[in-house]
């Protein structure tokens, strides 16, 4: 399902107004656009054949742009709930609209506290700086500001689309650091942050609030985020920075958000913002992609410096599209593009990923496996869930996880990559082979052994039974 159909921006003026003479005086043109819309919201109506019909549709000629009907710097979005599903489209179109809109805000979040975070840390005026955005959870594992603030924008995107008492999220931070008496610088940066971007909103075709969000708006924010999963029927699952270590140290990083509905993943999205779109980008070290981002006009078509994928469970089809350039509005239509596995079910020139960190997966169980099922390439160990992005995009072939004792899979590291990956052509399982159980709350209780990816089923069995021939000699 291509993502090209914003209900604002792009070719399709912002036909919400501040005031309700305005949007009568629009009303015939705003009127032929929805009836046009509504009889095809099925996501497959935007196919490269039917884009003129739309675009004649939506073209700035049937809408007024005179100064008398201004565009809106705050918009209160129209709302389109009547036409995404049930009423004659597919079902969670507009869940998957704001999904996809909510993580290109937060890349974009991330994208620039990480700048602060790596290309200031040589500044001798800027001392300290990191230690001031880095902090330890009571497990010792990093969170930053880009953490809270993008867990607190999501959950008021959300919020605001879909109404409070309706949006169920489950995620990974809370506000207990923020909310100490020490943590007032903290939570003075984490406000400022979430305000700058929520004020971009609408250049992403979402609405952002009428006045700045208070401390205390973004603390509640934040802690809505406090769902358990297991009691709720339908729920959010949100990283807001998956591979913190990577984020912190200019690497890999995602964010990751999926809807879950009785225990099955219905959508997912990942934004990958240091992941290029083009993937002979990838033979380069990520730190040149840096440079040359920076040495690129935001405008070249010449370097695309992340990505986010998304999918909806049942559709067959998984897409990608380009981070927003800088001062650029989210258009339509875009530039989505379908994914797919890779075709390669030869081990001998399979790749396979698997996590940097030691501390939660074995490299030497994993090294193992790939030579007895005959695997020859280096593995390409990569932070976060930008692991499922290289498999559903074909530039890798499997991934493998298996965690030492103790350690407890989260539902939020694996959902959204897992549907991606599904949808692209891909099969995620446990190491028994069994799918994946996300209706036992914030774990992935019941998980056998580990998480195997894989591109197709071939190379899918014959890892499969060559966990079940090495487990009894491992020591995990």
């Amino acid at each position: 399902m291509p993502f090209s159909c914003p209900r604002i921006g792009g070719n399709l003026p912002q036909v919400v107004l501040r005031q309700r003479r305005c949007v009568e005086s629009t009303s015939n043109h705003v009127a032929r656009f929805i009836s046009s819309f509504s009889q095809s919201h099925d996501p497959r109506f935007y196919s490269p054949k039917n884009r003129s019909h739309v675009l004649k549709i939506a073209s700035p000629s049937n809408f007024s742009t005179s100064p008398s009907h201004p565009l809106m710097e705050d918009p209160e979005r129209l709302s389109l709930a009547s036409l995404d599903g049930e009423a004659g489209g597919e079902r969670y179109s507009r869940e998957l609209d704001v999904a996809v809109r909510a993580v290109q805000i937060a890349c974009w979040i991330c994208q620039k506290v990480q700048d602060t975070l790596v290309f200031k840390t040589n500044d001798n005026n800027s001392s300290g700086s990191n230690d001031k955005q880095v902090h330890s959870k009571d497990d010792n594992s990093p969170v930053t500001i880009a953490d809270w603030s993008v867990q607190a924008t999501i959950s008021w995107l959300l919020s605001e689309s879909f109404g409070i008492s309706n949006v169920s999220i489950v995620a990974e931070e809370d506000v207990h650091a923020l909310s100490k008496a020490d943590g007032a610088g903290l939570l003075k940066a984490v406000v400022e942050t979430v305000n700058d971007a929520l004020s971009e909103a609408p250049r992403f075709g979402l609405m952002c609030p009428r006045e700045n969000l208070s401390p205390k708006e973004v603390l509640e924010a934040i802690g809505r985020c406090n769902s358990t999963g297991r009691l709720n029927r339908k729920f959010w699952a949100l990283d807001p920075v998956d591979g913190t270590l990577g984020f912190v140290r200019g690497d890999q990083y995602a964010v990751a958000l999926s809807l879950i509905e009785d225990g099955k993943v219905i959508l997912g999205v990942l934004g990958c913002p240091n992941y290029p779109m083009k993937k002979e980008w990838l033979s380069y070290h990520h730190r040149y992609h840096r440079i040359i981002t920076k040495l690129t006009p935001p405008a070249s078509e010449s370097w695309d410096r992340g990505c986010i994928l998304y999918a909806r469970e049942g559709s067959g089809e998984a897409w990608m599209q380009p981070l927003l350039h800088k001062n650029k509005r989210l258009e339509w239509p875009n530039a989505a593009v379908p994914v797919r596995v890779s075709s390669i079910d030869n081990p001998a020139l399979a790749t396979f990923c698997e996590p940097v960190e030691k501390a939660n997966s074995s490299h030497s169980f994993t090294a193992g496996l790939a030579h007895c099922v005959g695997l020859r390439k280096q593995p390409l160990r990569v932070y976060s869930m930008v692991k499922y992005a290289a498999i559903a995009r074909g530039d890798a072939e499997i991934f493998m996880k298996f965690a030492r004792a103790g350690y407890k899979e989260k539902i939020w590291d694996h959902a959204a990559g897992v549907v991606i990956v599904q949808e692209a052509g891909g099969v995620v399982t446990d190491a028994r082979g069994r799918p994946l159980d996300f209706s036992k709350g914030i774990y992935l209780e019941g998980l056998d052994r580990g998480i195997i990816a894989c591109s197709g089923a071939k190379l899918h069995e014959r890892i499969i039974k060559a966990v079940d021939a090495s487990w009894n000699s491992s020591c995990l």
